[in-house]
């Protein structure tokens, strides 16, 4: 074998060796002019994954590929909100049909079976001794005043903040999308779900003063590696997510694993409402698709007709 034939299978062997190596290089997102990681566009995050894990799941945290879509097929078969079986009032709770409704139809990726992933039960955990009073105390007044006013009807039904649209985000009916904008020391979130958005200033200044509070919170953010972490105090007891309250301390992370995937995690620290904090996972996808624009005059018009018809309840003689 000749010098140079010797030299040509030497580099063969190094090419053929090395392939692997490049292929699993490791992913790194682009930068914006200022040096920041470009988590900007719209992502999607409809995903019929239940925050909590079903009861029948109990123990489960994976699906496998086959189970996924069993699954799926149960899920959208249960749902359908074209079926017309049952008593009227079965029907009528389905609210509109099918195609109106966009919550997806397909487990998240990593086909946990819960967006809970801590604790490892997927459960959310249990209500403090207060965080129960507090509850109880919100139910009975929904029983004894709930149509005194307008300001007795829930956020969501006055068109004002919706649960899900966050912070934190969650999946819900429809609208299931954000816009991320980033600019020079700063990001903003556009939620399509009644289009609040959250403008969140990265200079590392202080939260506002505990007496001022927000139904979304005061949000700052930093960068921790390609991950962008937003920590939102200040919470008004108005929106109390999922039992929590005005003490919940809310740290939101955003990072970008490819050109397609963005995922977003938080973790609730609530001491006065929850035994102990709880973190969820929620894989976005990247779409092309523009964002509409929310509309919720419905919800105003039907607040008032329910107002109007609980002051003429009031006035009907009961037999």
């Amino acid at each position: 074998m000749s010098r140079i034939t010797l030299i040509g299978v030497v580099l063969l062997i190094m090419v053929v060796a090395l392939a692997p190596l490049a292929a699993q290089k490791k992913w790194a997102p682009a930068h914006t002019p200022d040096g920041q990681p470009d988590l900007q566009g719209v992502w999607g995050f409809a995903t019929i994954t239940p925050l909590e894990r079903p009861r029948e799941l109990a123990g489960k945290q994976f699906f496998t590929e086959k189970e996924a879509v069993e699954y799926e097929q149960e899920f959208l078969k249960r749902n359908n909100r074209d079926r017309r079986d049952g008593p009227t009032d079965a029907d009528v709770s389905r609210a509109y049909n099918d195609f109106w409704w966009d919550s997806g139809n397909k487990v998240v990726p990593t086909r946990r079976t819960s967006l809970i992933v801590d604790p490892p039960d997927g459960k959310l955990p249990a209500l403090t001794p207060a965080g129960q009073k507090r509850a109880a105390d919100r139910a009975e007044a929904r029983r004894l005043h709930p149509m005194d006013g307008p300001e007795n009807r829930p956020l969501a039904e006055r068109c004002l903040v919706w649960a899900t649209a966050g912070p934190p985000m969650l999946p819900s009916a429809y609208n299931n999308n954000i816009r991320i904008v980033q600019g020079t020391g700063y990001v903003a979130i556009l939620n399509e779900m009644i289009h609040d958005v959250r403008i969140i200033p990265l200079d590392g200044r202080p939260h506002l003063p505990r007496s001022v509070r927000l139904w979304m919170g005061d949000s700052r953010g930093r960068w921790e590696g390609n991950s962008l972490v937003v920590d939102t105090t200040n919470f008004s007891d108005k929106t109390n997510f999922r039992g929590g309250d005005e003490n919940m301390h809310l740290i939101e992370r955003f990072t970008r694993a490819n050109d397609d995937t963005l995922i977003y995690q938080f973790t609730i620290d609530n001491e006065t409402a929850f035994t102990k904090s709880w973190t969820a996972e929620l894989p976005m996808t990247k779409s092309e698709s523009p964002m509409f624009e929310y509309a919720c005059h419905e919800g105003n018009y039907s607040l008032m007709n329910v107002l109007a018809g609980a002051r003429s309840e009031e006035h009907t003689p009961r037999p």
